[in-house]
């Protein structure tokens, strides 16, 4: 395994443990009658944050290896998550389905 593959392989492992023991609070949370609902919320942005992050992680090591086809390649993509996040912000305001 490359020491970008155990990178990869330890940010996705240790978000996931990471992200699920942040919902799992929010749920006991919620089961001992207190407000974990945003704690819970927490936990899904980390796990949506995860492949954000890889590809992140993907653009810096393409970059250092001076390998900018792969670099464009992962800039395009992370440019289409942002597009698609921004996308979703917009479309998710009132206002803006009322034009």
């Amino acid at each position: 395994m490359s020491k970008t593959e155990g990178l990869l392989a330890g940010l996705l492992r240790y978000g996931t443990w990471l992200a699920s023991a942040v919902i799992g609070l929010g749920l006991a949370l919620s089961l001992v009658g207190l407000s974990g609902a945003q704690v819970v919320a927490v936990g899904v942005v980390l796990f949506i944050a995860l492949p954000v992050l890889r590809v992140l992680v993907l653009l810096a090591v393409f970059l250092r290896d001076r390998d900018y086809r792969l670099a464009i390649v992962a800039a395009l993509v992370l440019m289409t998550i942002v597009a698609g996040f921004a996308i979703g912000i917009y479309l998710s305001d009132p206002r803006a389905l009322a034009h």
